[in-house]
């Protein structure tokens, strides 16, 4: 299965199921087309034959002449050979072995308060209240979550916590006390946490900055990029704007991580189309590590985006990409998450098969130590797991999580990207059409355009 597209003057052929780009000329982007169409179903290894080759040249007489045609043909036979185009897939074989596999949990998120000092409009969340009551998580809580997390990981050393809301730093002292009891459980269990935080910075300080870059893997700094755009977006409970006691808090902070990870990361809106002047505005202010998601909403919301938007947001991702290969190569780039993309090994079977591992690897745990498949599932009682004290309880509902794959999509089925979103967002998907297995249609549309840039700009940085 080819997957082939035109961008920023390059032409690109991808070959889905070995993962292999290729940029190349006029001539061989049609014969490779036409190779598609007639090579279907034959089974690998594929030889072009006499048949072919006619069927091949014919269709491209009028363009090219016999010499060159001839020269394409050969070259593509010698892709094939070296198993880099019209690839079988090899991956549907590894599915029935998931069920079986020992649900061995990696990561937690938990949700050390139910509770925020913002009051974002397209919040998920509502208000960090999850659909429940607003609650702190309490030290025992924690401590019980970390002991599950060890009693559950198997033989697995690194295993991740995140510390989300809600703000988590309105329980900051729980934090702290927590990242302190998953270090004494670290030697004991042969176990090494990898902590993370996500905050909005209205709490940020001096002391919290120097514990993070102590002990925090990474920071997730949440700011939607110009201030218009933020303060309309995530104003304070009060109503006030955010921006300016944030903003000069993050560029400190950012720049105090040294080689440490961090993100800003936005969401841009129906009100912020344009969000490629966000992004950029988060390079002009300093930050080197930047993300920008695509909110998701009901369309009833002024905020949501609809599908006639997606041409615009197309555009700006185009004009982005550009943007983001001429200030790499003028050596003041940044990078942008959207854009990374791994075309030499990628990760393994599992991951580019299943993904995240909601349900599965992954877990949030509410301030009552309640289980849920990840944070955008809290508070839907169909998807109750269990809890810190008796474990998962409900193996029926993660053995469906196991089988959230690629294959078990069927819009995922023949889609070049696949391996890459690894079939998108189990809980966008439940949201819009009441079931995990099914895709949220506008993100898709999005995911896809963002591998088809990331795939033009390894093209464009290499030459």
């Amino acid at each position: 299965m080819l997957h082939q597209y035109k961008n920023n003057g390059y032409n690109i052929v991808l070959d889905v199921n070995s993962g292999s780009v290729h940029v190349v000329d006029e001539l061989m982007y049609d014969a490779m087309a036409v190779g598609e169409k007639l090579i279907g179903e034959i089974e690998a290894p594929v030889k072009l034959d006499d048949k072919i080759k006619s069927q091949i040249s014919s269709s491209l007489k009028s363009k090219y002449s016999d010499k060159e045609i001839d020269e394409a043909i050969s070259d593509i036979q010698e892709l094939i050979d070296a198993e880099e185009l019209y690839t079988k897939d090899t991956y549907e074989l590894y599915i029935n072995d998931f069920k079986k596999r020992e649900t061995v949990v990696k990561a937690l998120c938990l949700h050390i308060a139910h509770d925020c000092n913002l009051a974002c409009k397209y919040c998920f969340a509502q208000e960090g209240e999850y659909h429940g009551r607003r609650a702190l998580m309490s030290y025992d809580i924690g401590k019980r979550a970390l002991d599950f997390l060890v009693a559950n990981s198997g033989n697995r050393k690194n295993l991740e916590v995140d510390f989300f809301g809600g703000e988590p730093l309105m329980n900051w002292q729980v934090v702290k006390e927590l990242v302190k009891y998953g270090r004494s459980l670290e030697e004991p269990n042969n176990k090494k946490f990898r902590f993370t935080i996500t905050t909005n910075g209205m709490l940020l300080n001096d002391e919290i900055m120097e514990f993070c870059n102590k002990e925090m893997s990474n920071v997730v700094l949440s700011l939607d990029g110009r201030k218009e755009v933020n303060d309309t977006m995530r104003p304070t409970r009060g109503g006030k704007g955010s921006y300016d006691t944030i903003v000069p808090k993050f560029v400190k902070f950012a720049k105090s991580r040294g080689t440490k990870d961090y993100y800003i990361r936005g969401t841009f809106t129906r009100n912020n189309l344009e969000f490629s002047k966000d992004v950029l505005h988060f390079a002009d202010l300093g930050f080197k590590q930047t993300s920008m998601e695509p909110v998701v909403g009901e369309e009833s919301e002024a905020y949501a985006i609809r599908a006639e938007d997606i041409p615009d947001i197309m555009k700006e991702y185009d004009k982005l990409a550009v943007e983001y290969i001429k200030r790499k190569k003028e050596g003041r780039g940044f990078n942008f998450f959207h854009f990374n993309i791994d075309l030499t090994q990628g990760p393994c079977v599992a991951k580019r098969l299943s993904g995240c591992g909601s349900g599965t690897e992954y877990l949030a745990v509410t301030p009552w130590g309640d289980l849920y498949p990840c944070h955008q599932f809290v508070g839907k009682d169909e998807f109750l797991l269990g809890n810190v004290f008796d474990g998962l309880k409900r193996k029926d509902i993660s053995n469906e999580f196991k089988l959230c794959n690629v294959y078990a999509k069927p819009k995922c089925k023949d889609c070049y990207a696949r391996f890459y979103c690894s079939g998108g967002c189990a809980a966008n998907s439940y949201s819009f059409h009441g079931s995990i297995t099914d895709t949220y249609d506008i993100g898709c549309e999005l995911q896809k355009k963002r591998i088809e840039c990331a795939i033009m700009i390894k093209a464009a940085l290499a030459g």
